[in-house]
């Protein structure tokens, strides 16, 4: 059955992000500072009826940019990305980014920035993505490099 790629609610995401990035803690744990902004977006991906995927788009300033940008430069940061562990490696994560990044680059974003779990980094970096300063924790989640592309 084929993929598609939909916007959801913030609340929508919860059913993945629990799985997938929050698994053993409790629900309330998968909201996000920003979730219910304005701005932010969330994408979700589905299998017929069975929700597989998600990702949250954030306007957001980078931190610690390794080079400098234009000051009226736009950005956004990726954040709850995930794919229910069953149905990974089937590209349902890669077309998520790119309908993210599509919508993106139709309202002008110039960089898209986020925080990479160390497991995640070969996927983003096969998409094009860049890591950029030292290893660091996240409390309660693990290791992560941040990591952008320029769009």
């Amino acid at each position: 059955m084929p993929i598609t790629i939909k916007e959801i609610s913030a609340l929508e995401t919860y059913s993945v992000r629990h799985v997938v990035l929050r698994v053993g803690r409790p629900i309330e744990d998968c909201a996000m500072d920003g979730d219910d902004l304005e701005t932010t977006f969330h994408l979700g991906a589905f299998e017929g009826d069975l929700h597989v995927g998600v990702a949250t788009f954030l306007k957001s300033e980078p931190v610690d940019l390794p080079f400098s940008v234009a000051s009226d430069a736009s950005y956004y940061q990726l954040r709850g990305m995930g794919v229910v562990a069953d149905q990974q490696g089937k590209g349902i994560g890669a077309k998520l980014l790119q309908e993210g990044i599509k919508k993106l680059k139709a309202n002008s974003v110039d960089l898209l920035w986020f925080n990479a779990r160390i497991k995640a980094v070969p996927f983003y970096e096969r998409l094009g993505f860049e890591k950029y300063g030292s290893a660091f924790e996240v409390p309660l989640i693990g290791t992560h490099f941040k990591m952008y592309k320029q769009l």
